[in-house]
């Protein structure tokens, strides 16, 4: 709700500052208006699919050693390594896992339409 706020403050900044400029202006609103959808209930599957770089081939491993999703976010890397995970695609998961942990990351739709 902050960054709505926020988003609002500034798009009318920007419209007192540049009102001889409408494409800058419509650009800024599209953009302020466009919503990202991203998955509801999250599991292992999604969320490795949505970092790419062919980390989805290690989904059944994990699933049958880590559980769900809330464990993965638990897990340390020397267990990652221990069941096989290569360095690039433990690196990854973990940075993945902490952006999500802190909310600055979700898994986003994917739109096979495109």
């Amino acid at each position: 709700m902050a960054l709505a706020t926020l988003s609002k403050r500034i798009f009318t900044d920007i419209l007192s500052r540049y009102p001889q400029n409408p494409s800058l202006c419509n650009a800024i609103s599209r953009n302020i208006s466009k919503r990202t959808q991203y998955l509801e209930e999250v599991n292992i599957a999604d969320f490795l699919k949505a970092l790419g770089n062919g980390v989805e081939v290690h989904t059944e491993k994990l699933a049958n050693e880590v559980g769900d999703l809330q464990q993965l976010l638990i897990t340390r890397t020397l267990k990652l390594k221990k069941m096989g995970i290569p360095c690039k695609h433990r690196k990854l998961i973990l940075r993945f896992t902490h952006k999500y942990r802190l909310g600055f990351w979700r898994p986003r739709v994917i739109d096979v339409n495109k």
